[in-house]
């Protein structure tokens, strides 16, 4: 896909990866709509900021129709719900509940929302930020992980689903990134700026599971063992 030139639409833009990869799709020519619950919270030069919740399906057709020209989603959005309920099994329903409602079907209410689009203005891509508790699922993990392995199977399924539109799409697997979601994390961390700069090659590149990390690289490696 050629980045320079494309009109992109990313959702969570106001802060931590988000943000980079709009930051670095503007450095590479795109035009840019930044998503946020709070557009407010945008503070991107260049950036065009759009408020949608990505829990909120009218929200998403709102965006959408403000956003009419996007040839590329950035599924971004994400939280983790780790709250120090304990376990899994330990954790409240709404707590799991809201992982879900944002992790996956976050990602398939934009998808729904913005592929028509997408599709409409030629064809172009989504890239879905996935993690490496897709494939690793640690105890304390809890819902973020099953959020993620649900949104790498949903990646893999609208791939092939959309192929026929014209519309490529990508999943990033990274581990930890220095950002304010895992500021409780005890663990190497890679700068999200880093992270940007992979994902949007991979995006322009055509590259459908874009590992970004040492770690994912070994986890993924490891699922066949």
């Amino acid at each position: 896909m050629d980045i320079a030139g494309s009109v992109a639409f990313v959702t969570g833009a106001n802060r931590g990866l988000g943000r980079q990869i709009a930051l670095e799709l503007l450095r590479r020519g795109a035009t840019v709509y930044a998503g946020a619950r709070d557009p407010g919270t945008v503070d991107i030069a260049g950036a065009i900021p759009v408020r949608v919740d990505v829990t909120d399906a009218a929200s998403l057709a709102e965006a959408a129709a403000v956003a009419s020209t996007t040839t590329l989603l950035v599924n971004n959005a994400g939280i983790t719900g780790w709250g120090g309920e304990g376990g899994l099994l330990d954790v409240p329903d709404e707590s799991v509940r809201a992982v879900m409602d944002t992790n996956y079907f976050g990602v398939l209410n934009a998808t729904r929302a913005f592929a028509p689009v997408i599709e409409a203005n030629g064809g172009g891509a989504v890239l879905d930020v996935l993690s490496v508790l897709s494939w690793w699922h640690p105890a304390g993990s809890g819902a973020y992980a099953a959020s993620k392995a649900a949104a790498w199977a949903l990646t893999n399924t609208l791939r092939a689903e959309l192929a026929p539109r014209g519309i490529r799409v990508s999943g990033l697997h990274v581990g930890y990134m220095d950002t304010d979601m895992t500021e409780q994390v005890d663990a190497p961390k890679t700068d999200p700026a880093e992270i940007a700069v992979i994902a949007v090659d991979g995006i322009a590149a055509g590259v459908d599971e874009i590992i970004a990390d040492e770690v994912s690289r070994q986890v993924k490696s490891g699922l066949s063992a």
